[in-house]
């Protein structure tokens, strides 16, 4: 199947995700001690922190609030130019909030919602990441020297959206953000369930799942990336030491075939450390749709998720 319309290509990367705790020194102690990331930033009730293969100045900015949930996603384009074309098509779909004059690290930025009300901005402009001689890698390829801290995460990989109108959201990254629909998950009536959409190579950058309590605006979990599947595994043993719920343990998915782990840090939020996946290269793939009778078999080794995997989400609901 071909297009007329040439693909939009302004969105480089997912750069960084804010997310809200009500346990702000606990939930600092597990991305700090137990993912091992960097502190690279304080400012007011909020801290800025990266992994070490982050290659932007952080990727994560945690923020003190009533309640556990996403406060923001900012998206990096490829140049100012894209910023503006993107901002006319979101201005055009009745979704746009305004421009901002930036954050921590990164200039002005336009912020909008998608079709669900997760709040989103768009920025270029971004302070490059300086090392400090304590973390100096001994390749100079690499952001920083590995961090042999906890589950030692490279940095964020993707993140899951919950959702009460699935198809919309996806609809809205497509055609205002240029996201492309790797792989689906489609009800008997054709209606998605989920979608995993990517603008870089990897198999996705963002998911987005119905929640069916039909909340809107509520977050599912931020995955980081570790290096193998044995780190997953390392992961998995830091939570547990720990004392940190694992609401399922290591297993690898059937979308996007990554290994994983999920627990809960502290502050409520649901949290991933993943490897593996898999890389889309030819510029004609074609969406993979999984039926209800496919989903059934569960993971790619046959064992079902849990069921609060499709029900839980922050804020929660029961709170």
């Amino acid at each position: 199947m071909t297009s007329n319309h040439e693909p939009i290509r302004d969105i480089a990367h997912l750069a960084h995700i804010e997310l809200l705790t009500p346990k702000p020194s606990e939930s600092l102690e597990f991305f700090r001690d137990l993912l091992g990331m960097e502190i690279v930033h304080r400012e007011g009730q909020s801290v800025f922190l990266r992994g070490w293969g982050d290659q932007q100045l952080y990727s994560l900015k945690l923020t003190e609030a009533g309640q556990a949930g996403l406060g923001h996603v900012a998206l990096r384009t490829y140049s100012q130019q894209a910023i503006e074309r993107r901002v006319h098509d979101i201005e055009q779909s009745g979704y746009g909030i305004g421009w901002t004059d930036g954050d921590y690290g990164h200039g002005r930025s336009y912020q909008f919602t998608d079709a669900d009300g997760h709040v989103l901005e768009v920025f270029y402009e971004a302070d490059k990441y300086v090392r400090p001689n304590h973390l100096k890698p001994g390749l100079k390829n690499q952001p920083q020297k590995f961090s042999a801290r906890g589950a030692a995460v490279t940095q964020l990989d993707h993140i899951n959206l919950f959702s009460s109108n699935v198809d919309a959201d996806s609809s809205f990254f497509q055609n205002q953000l240029g996201f492309r629909l790797s792989e689906q998950a489609i009800t008997d009536e054709g209606q998605q369930t989920t979608a995993w959409l990517h603008v870089t190579n990897k198999s996705y950058d963002l998911a987005i799942s119905l929640d069916k309590s039909g909340s809107q605006g509520r977050f599912h979990h931020a995955a980081f990336k570790v290096e193998s599947a044995e780190m997953v595994l390392r992961a998995a043993d830091v939570f547990l030491d720990n004392g940190i719920f694992i609401e399922a343990p290591p297993n690898k998915h059937v979308a996007g075939q990554t290994m994983f782990v999920y627990v809960y840090e502290p502050g409520g939020n649901r949290i991933e450390v993943c490897s593996g996946g898999f890389l889309i290269l030819t510029p004609d793939w074609e969406t993979v749709t999984w039926t209800p009778e496919e989903r059934k078999k569960g993971l790619a080794w046959g064992s079902p998720l849990p069921s609060t995997f499709h029900t839980y989400g922050t804020p929660n609901l029961e709170e």
